[in-house]
Parts: structure tokens; C-alpha cells; sequence
């Protein structure tokens, strides 16, 4: 068989599948109105959301300017057994979109065969023959898309793969976060264990004092018996907030994908002055765009309206164009003569009749789920406009509280000193000692609390908006 012979059979073969194909059923996607505010309660102006997931989100963890965190981040990017699970859902997601791509092309399979049988006298004229048939086909089949069922097809495929990219940037995201969160808490409990270490030792040495006093006869036993309470007290708190701290480091080790019993944080000394860094309150409105989770919620919309497109196709006839050539010979040595090769082209055209309402059902289940979808995504930005919001007043009311905070630990300090000063003069018990001490620690405590609180709610701002940016969004406070 010639060249030309093969190329004329398949331009032939082609070229009547592209006359025969018509319309694409189902609705064109367009995207569903969504309730949205006209700005931030707090602050900023929104505009509608469109998916933009794919625009680099940078290094956001980087404005915190600490380098134990950019390593963490790294060793969390390359190791989580999460995010690689979800990446290989990526390739799962991309390879089933070839699988739907591949049914617009034809597909051509060689199917060699070689078949020797002996016929019955009877069937033959009386005279039993073994024969020998050699063929050497080459098949053709392709479904000729007249209704639009392989496009939308194609179209669900691409978007759900498309979601599942969406859904790897979110999860990424997740990490990121989650890594971020962990960390500032370890960092908040290793400078109140350090207040605290300070707390015991000071505590000990009033314990000195007291009993050397009542050694002297200066104070009664009961001074004693409270600066011991006092003092066990606080050692009882440093256990505590050492068993926290454990496990938020193993919680940490987990997230970067390393063994619990190999992971060790060697965290820098605690600095209380740190502060988190500042959003800009002109915050670009189209940041909330770049939600990962939004892109994902759209694009499985545009999948579920494709399906209905799929679904509604199988209401009318599949046509497939099917076609052979090859050659059949009873001999090996004749196989590829000329006038033994053979040809077939033909539609196979496959109409339904009655299927006990199985396609009414299945358009049914389509727009069913393209329902689903659409609210899912409605949710999703309603979901999203709450979590910026919360980050933005949870910044806001967190600044407050921490300058009145502030402004209570230092007139506690203050206290506790004057407290110990009367106290060695013998003005006042050492009740009043123990007041103002404990009140004097749980101001601190408590201000180390809304400062990782602070930290935590920038996470959770830059979350919502959908990570970082590169623009100058973001500056250290002063």
C-alpha cells in the first residue's frame, strides 16, 4: 500500500468528521451573581472577585524579618506530606484532562491477526477445508462531536484541573500559615517561660528574705507559708507552659514534614518589643482576588456547567466514523500485494429510544450540582469578606488593647516595687506583696498574649487576602 493511498484515506476519513460537526449543547458558562459589599467595614473599597490565583504571591513571611521562620517555611514547602499529596492530586487532575482532550483526535490501532480453522463438509459442499487468513488492518474510530459532548467534556476537565491547582496554591497557603502560627506561638511561650524562669527566681529570693525575717522574729510563720505558695506556684506555671510548648513544637515538626524525636527549634532570645508587620490600610481591593479557594469554587462551577452540557448530548444520536485498511491474504508471501488490500469507512450511528428516564435523570443530577457549585462559591466569598474583615478589626482592637496593656504593666511594675519597698520597711504584710506581685505577672503575661495575638491576626489578614503581594503592602510598624 502506498503513501498516498494512507494519506488519502485519512485526510478523507478527517475531513468528513469536520463536516459533520455541529453545535455544543448545554449553557455557555457565566458567572453567577454574588452578594458584595461596596467597601471593608473597617476599611479599604472592594470590587467584584475574579480569579487571579495564579499571580506570584511571594515570599509573605519574609516581612516578619526572621530568618528561623524563612527556614521553616522552606524545609515546610519541600517536605509536608500534605502539599505533596495535593500535588499529586494535581497530576491525577492533569493527566484525566488528556484523557478527555485525547477524544477529539481519531484513534488509529494496528490489529494484526492470524487465524487458521477447518470448515465443516457439510457447510463447505461437502468437502472439509483448512484454510490460513493473515490480516494486517489498520482501524479507525472516532466520535464525530456533533452535539458538543467531547467539548464539554474537555471543558469539565480543564476546569477541575484547574481547580485542583487552585486548591494546591490554597493548601500551600495553609501551610504557610499554619507554619507561621505555630511559630509566633512558640515564641510567645518561650518569652513567657522566660518571665516566669525570672518570676521563680525572684519568688525564691523573697522566700530568703521572709524566712530570714522570721528567723529574727520580724514576721509571723504565715509570711513564710505564702511567699511558698507563692514560689511553688509559679514553678507549677512553668510546667504547665513547658507541656504547651512541647507540643506545639511537635505540632511544628509535623508541618515541616520532619520526625517529632529529630526536631529541635533552636528559637532566638524573646523580644517583647517585637511587633508584627503593618498592612497598609490602602490595601488593593483586588488582593482578595487571589484567593486560592474563590479560583477553586469558580472553576468547579465552570466544570458543573460543561456537564450539563454533557448531559443534555446524550438526548440525541451519537455518530462514530469508523474505518479499516490493511490487507488479508491466506498466504504469508501474498500478504502485501496490492490486490490484497482491503478498505471499510462508515458512520455507526447509535440513537436512544427508551432508557427508563436514565438521561432525564442524569441532566437532572447535572444542574443539580451546577446549583451546588454556584452556592458553594457564593459562600466561599461570603466566607472570605468575613475573614478580612475579622483580620482588620482583630488589628485594629488588638493595637488598643495592647497600649492600655501596656499602660497597665507598667503601673503593676510599679506597684509590685513599692509593694516590696514597704514591705522590707515593715509598713504593710506580705499579702500586699503577693497581690501586687501575682497582679504584676499576669499583666505581663497577658500583654506577651496579645502581642502574639497581634502577630497572629496578620497572618490571618494576609490569609484572607490571599497571600502576599509585591507591591509595598506591607512595612514593619514603628
Amino acid at each position: 500500500m502506498t503513501a498516498k493511498y494512507w494519506t488519502t484515506f485519512l485526510m478523507t476519513s478527517l475531513v468528513l468528521a469536520a463536516g459533520l460537526t455541529g453545535c455544543t449543547m448545554g449553557p455557555d458558562y457565566q458567572r453567577p451573581e454574588a452578594t458584595v459589599p461596596a467597601a471593608y467595614r473597617e476599611e479599604s473599597p472592594w470590587k467584584e472577585a475574579a480569579p487571579a490565583d495564579d499571580l506570584d504571591k511571594g515570599a509573605w513571611w519574609q516581612a516578619y524579618g526572621d530568618p528561623v521562620l524563612d527556614d521553616l517555611q522552606q524545609r515546610a514547602a519541600s517536605a509536608n506530606q500534605s502539599l505533596q499529596a495535593a500535588i499529586a492530586r494535581v497530576d491525577q487532575a492533569r493527566a484525566a484532562a488528556r484523557i478527555s482532550e485525547s477524544a477529539l483526535y481519531p484513534r488509529l490501532d494496528l490489529a494484526p491477526s492470524a487465524l487458521r480453522g477447518r470448515s465443516a463438509a457439510d457447510l463447505n459442499g461437502g468437502t472439509a477445508e483448512t484454510t490460513t487468513v493473515l490480516r494486517t488492518p489498520l482501524d479507525l474510530s472516532y466520535e464525530i462531536d456533533l452535539w458538543g459532548r467531547v467539548r464539554r467534556s474537555v471543558e469539565a476537565g480543564t476546569a477541575q484541573y484547574q481547580a485542583s491547582k487552585a486548591d494546591l496554591q490554597n493548601i500551600l497557603l495553609t501551610l504557610q500559615s499554619d507554619v507561621s502560627r505555630n511559630y509566633f506561638n512558640l515564641r510567645s511561650l518561650d518569652a513567657q517561660l522566660d518571665l516566669l524562669r525570672r518570676t521563680v527566681e525572684l519568688r525564691r529570693r523573697n522566700l530568703q528574705l521572709v524566712t530570714s525575717l522570721f528567723d529574727n522574729g520580724q514576721v509571723g510563720r504565715l509570711d513564710v507559708a505564702r511567699a511558698e505558695t507563692e514560689l511553688a506556684n509559679a514553678q507549677a506555671e512553668t510546667a504547665a507552659l513547658n507541656r504547651r510548648r512541647v507540643s506545639t513544637e511537635h505540632a511544628l515538626a509535623v508541618l515541616i514534614g520532619e520526625p517529632v524525636a529529630n526536631f529541635k527549634l533552636p528559637l532566638p532570645p524573646p523580644n517583647l518589643e517585637a511587633r508584627p508587620p503593618l498592612v497598609a490600610a490602602g490595601i488593593p481591593s483586588t488582593l482578595l482576588e487571589r484567593r486560592p479557594d474563590i479560583a477553586a469554587a469558580e472553576r468547579r462551577m465552570i466544570a458543573a456547567n460543561a456537564r450539563i452540557g454533557v448531559a443534555k448530548a446524550a438526548f440525541f444520536p451519537a455518530v462514530n466514523l469508523t474505518g479499516s485498511a490493511g490487507y488479508a491474504s491466506n498466504e504469508l508471501s501474498q500478504l502485501f500485494e496490492w490486490d490484497n488490500h482491503t478498505w471499510s469507512l462508515g458512520p455507526f450511528i447509535s440513537l436512544p429510544i427508551f432508557d427508563a428516564g436514565r438521561n432525564r435523570a442524569q441532566l437532572a443530577q447535572a444542574e443539580a450540582a451546577w446549583m451546588e457549585a454556584v452556592a458553594l462559591y457564593r459562600q466561599q466569598i461570603l466566607v472570605a469578606f468575613r475573614e478580612v474583615e475579622d483580620a482588620l478589626s482583630d488589628i485594629r482592637i488588638l493595637g488598643e488593647q495592647a497600649e492600655a496593656q501596656q499602660r497597665a504593666l507598667d503601673a503593676a511594675r510599679q506597684a509590685a516595687d513599692l509593694s516590696g519597698k514597704r514591705y522590707r520597711a515593715g509598713l504593710v504584710s506580705y499579702l500586699e506583696v503577693v497581690v501586687s506581685e501575682r497582679t504584676a505577672l499576669a499583666t505581663e503575661l497577658l500583654a506577651n498574649q496579645v502581642l502574639e495575638q497581634r502577630f497572629q491576626a496578620s497572618v490571618s489578614l494576609i490569609k484572607a487576602l490571599g497571600g502576599g503581594w509585591e507591591s509595598s503592602g506591607i512595612e514593619a510598624q514603628e
